[in-house]
């Protein structure tokens, strides 16, 4: 019901925006994005095509055109800094925390790199400089090294009196880290019990060690997963010697749950969650003939193995009319498993250690509906053409198709993952290849024993 409510929201608004672009009329256009977050300009600058995009991208309050570049895909934030001016760019830079600076630097051009640099102060420069030198999906890219420390041996009362010293606290503050004198992480304290603690309170008294901290050379993955296993707010990061580098609060690790889900439903048609809607002609059609054409090679396959049955076709025109039933029942048979197997994986949830009984419980599920649509479409298929052992020819094409299909489902993700390639991209071609094939192969190759042997 929300995902509903927030799409026809968005249809609304981009009903009203086009409407008054085509109108003319940019004050109405000027209200309705500044009563936007960030995040929703994003969104319906996606949606937008490019001519309106600009004239809505030059509205938008340019205190919010940081944090907007960051809410949109590369392609889109690429033609979006295309059309900006340097001094605007450094100006959208200086607004950003630091870890949200590090993933939009990568973007800029080397010339207007060098000015955010240069109008940066010493610290923040030397912050950045480290972000960036993790690699990109690690925790170290995404962490804020933006973090307030205390120590162990103090009180609450001077803790108190730091924080109103200090006078604001970074976003998605919940918890201060406490520290050592050589500024190794020894647990958390959190904003409540600081709080409601009496002044004289040493913290060592109110420290919380229960929250592991997060190595800045963990993937971005494994991090979502903990933010999401552990429902955390923000979390430490620390080196191999358990020095406190900085925090990865829940913004980020939204952001990386949001782009996995994108990836896995875009990667299986084999396309790019990063590119634009309205990508010109020219660049969306070479990106789609790869896939487009390894598609087609493995049809050429299965059409090669349909060719060897040519003369029992001929005489039996059945086999032809009844082969798209075997293949289709297959293919979303082994979509099935392959879908869960995918999302297994990038969850962390497959492994070695399960594999044998994962593997026993989807050839069982593949046996048991193998049997029993093969029941069905044997039954169908016999009644219409009044004859038994076709019947009982694409019943047992069903039942072997359908086993194939769970065994492939399962094993193709594994082996694609071992050879370093991404499931969510290339298993659905690989997965409809083996249906497609076993599935002609033993119904034409039954019917050919069976009914003209």
């Amino acid at each position: 019901m929300a995902d509903a409510t927030r799409q026809d929201r968005t249809a609304q608004q981009l009903r009203v925006l086009s409407q008054a672009l085509d109108s003319g009329r940019l004050g109405p256009v000027r209200r309705l994005v500044n009563t936007l977050s960030p995040a929703e300009i994003g969104n319906l600058l996606e949606s937008l095509p490019p001519g309106k995009r600009g004239i809505v991208w030059s509205l938008v309050d340019p205190e919010d055109d940081g944090e907007v570049l960051l809410h949109v895909g590369d392609e889109v934030r690429e033609g979006l800094l295309a059309d900006m001016d340097p001094d605007e760019i450094v100006a959208a830079a200086e607004s950003l925390d630091i870890d949200d600076l590090a993933e939009l630097l990568e973007d800029l051009p080397e010339a207007v790199t060098e000015q955010v640099l240069k109008a940066m102060d010493r610290e923040n420069r030397e912050r950045l400089e480290q972000v960036l030198s993790y690699p990109e999906d690690s925790a170290g890219r995404l962490m804020n090294p933006d973090v307030i420390t205390v120590r162990g041996d103090v009180t609450v009362d001077v803790v108190l009196r730091y924080l109103r010293l200090r006078g604001e606290l970074p976003e998605h503050t919940d918890h201060l880290y406490v520290v050592s004198r050589r500024h190794q992480y020894l647990g958390r304290l959190s904003l409540g019990a600081l709080l409601t603690h009496e002044p004289n309170t040493p913290i060592n008294e109110l420290l919380d060690n229960a929250q592991p901290a997060i190595d800045v050379d963990e993937s971005a993955d494994e991090v979502a997963r903990q933010f999401s296993d552990h429902d955390w707010i923000s979390a430490p990061v620390v080196d191999d010697n358990n020095i406190l580098l900085g925090r990865i609060t829940i913004d980020d690790v939204v952001d990386i749950i949001r782009e996995q889900a994108e990836h896995q439903v875009l990667g299986a048609a084999g396309l790019d969650e990063d590119a634009d809607l309205f990508s010109p002609v020219a660049r969306s059609a070479r990106r789609r003939a790869f896939w487009l054409g390894i598609n087609l090679a493995t049809a050429f396959l299965a059409s090669w193995v349909i060719g060897r049955f040519e003369d029992a076709l001929e005489k039996v025109v059945a086999l032809a009319v009844l082969m798209p039933v075997v293949a289709s029942m297959g293919g979303i048979a082994g979509t099935q498993t392959l879908t869960l197997m995918v999302r297994g994986l990038a969850l962390g949830q497959v492994g070695f250690g399960n594999l044998r009984a994962l593997l026993a419980k989807e050839v069982l599920v593949g046996l048991v509906n193998g049997l029993v649509w093969a029941a069905v479409v044997g039954l169908v298929a016999a009644l219409w053409f009044q004859d038994a052992w076709l019947g009982g020819v694409i019943a047992a094409a069903m039942a072997i198709n359908l086993f194939v299909a769970a065994l492939a489902g399962v094993l193709v993700p594994l082996a694609l993952r071992r050879m370093r390639i991404d499931p969510a991209l290339a298993g659905g071609v690989i997965l409809t290849t083996v249906t497609d094939v076993v599935g002609f192969m033993s119904f034409l190759g039954l019917g050919t024993l069976l009914l003209l042997g």
